[in-house]
Order: structure tokens, then sequence, then C-alpha cells
């Protein structure tokens, strides 16, 4: 039975994994899958949408916990699907269920180990696990806002750190809201693009005038450590 419990949610991913990659869904999430099959997708939203909008957290959730590129692919197909509030909201529902499934896997199975392996390393998982390890909230809604930081090393950092559940919760969810809101508004334009036969720009979280907000909303999110650090060094 430990060794159940310690293990099911790794297993869990692991299954997932195989059937993601042994049905080709990841082939499938492209622009011009999503272009070719716009009748038949407005078709199931118009007839059945709190479904659709199911459906569509859950996929999300299961390409994330399989670490399947094509999440900005997903994202674009919600803001396309369903407008760019109630898209860019079941984006983020999914993908932080996804996450939290990896995170939980990580924590469950290989926290420690891979903890001690880290220490032993150095590098950037061990930069980040030590700034999990000393203000989760704060240090996860950093790393989230800034969009190149990978995903998944986050993930597994958090449960290598053995983040508060809560805490990575909430600091990915609201972390990933800025950069999912722009992908799901370009996905709400998406319609127009495929008339011209063009394709969105994908660097567009990259150009200086969304990065630097978004960075500046990190540096925000880092004042309580600092403002922390500040009292304790006051205080000793």
């Amino acid at each position: 039975m430990g060794f159940v419990r310690r293990y099911w949610p790794l297993l869990a991913v692991l299954a997932v994994l195989i059937g993601v990659y042994a049905s080709g869904v990841g082939e499938a999430l492209s622009l011009p899958a999503l272009r070719d099959n716009e009748a038949a997708l407005r078709s199931q939203v118009s007839a059945h949408p709190v479904l659709a909008v199911a459906a569509f957290v859950a996929a999300y959730a299961v390409v994330t916990a399989a670490s399947v590129p094509g999440a900005a692919i997903m994202t674009l197909s919600g803001g396309f699907l369903f407008g760019v509030w109630l898209g860019g909201a079941a984006s983020l529902v999914g993908a932080t269920a996804g996450a939290t499934a990896i995170y939980a896997a990580t924590r469950s199975a290989f926290g420690e180990p891979l903890r001690r392996r880290a220490e032993a390393q150095g590098g950037t998982l061990k930069r980040i696990v030590d700034g999990v390890s000393r203000d989760a909230l704060s240090y996860i809604l950093t790393v989230r806002l800034i969009p190149l930081v990978p995903f998944w090393l986050v993930n597994i950092a958090a449960g290598v750190a053995g983040a508060p559940l809560r805490a990575y919760v909430v600091g990915s969810f609201i972390g990933m809201a800025p950069a999912t809101l722009v992908y799901s508004w370009m996905g709400a334009g998406l319609g127009r693009v495929f008339e011209r036969g063009g394709e969105p720009d994908l660097s567009i979280l990259l150009e200086p005038y969304l990065l630097g907000p978004l960075v500046g909303l990190a540096l925000l999110s880092l004042l309580p450590v600092a403002m922390r650090r500040l009292r304790r060094g006051r205080e000793a």
C-alpha cells in the first residue's frame, strides 16, 4: 500500500503520457489542423457549449501533464473557439491542473532523491528549488510570470522543493494569467488571420512592449520577499 500511495501520481502521469503519444494527439496540435477543422469544432461548441468547455479543459490538462509541445496552440484554440475571457479561463484551469499533476508526481515519487541530487550538482534546478523553499508563493508567481523560464522545470522544481500545494496552485494560476490571456486574445482573432491565409506570430511574448510589463510584474511579485528579508535583517 505504501508503494501505491507514493507512486500512484507518477503512474497516472505515465499512463496519460503513453496514451497521448500512442494516439498521435501531438501531431494534431497545429494551426493548419485547427483551420481545417474549424467548421466541425464550432458546430460542436454551438451544440454542446458546457461539454465543449469541459472537454477543452480536460484536453489541456492532459497535454500539459504529458508535456506535449502544443500548449500555445491549445491556448490559441481556446480563444478561437470560446472567446478571449472564457477561452483564457479554460486554458488557465487546464494548464494549472496539468502542471499540478506533474508537481504531485514529482513530489510523491522523486522529491527527496531529486532534491539531494540538485543540492549536489547545483545549476538552474537547484536555484529554483532554493527559491521555492524560501518563499514558495512569491517565487512560483515570479517564474510563472516570465515566459522565458521553462514551464516543465518549474513543475518539477516545485515538487522537488516540496512547495505547499496551495502556494503552488495559486502562484501558477495567477502567474500564468497574463501570458495566457495574451495568447487567448490572439486566438480570438485567428479567424481573420486564416481568411487572409496567414499565421499568428507566436513570438509576440518576447516583444519588448509585452515582455517588459511581464518582467515588471515578476519583479513586483518579489516585493513581499524583499520586505520580509529587510524586516529580518532589522530584527537581527
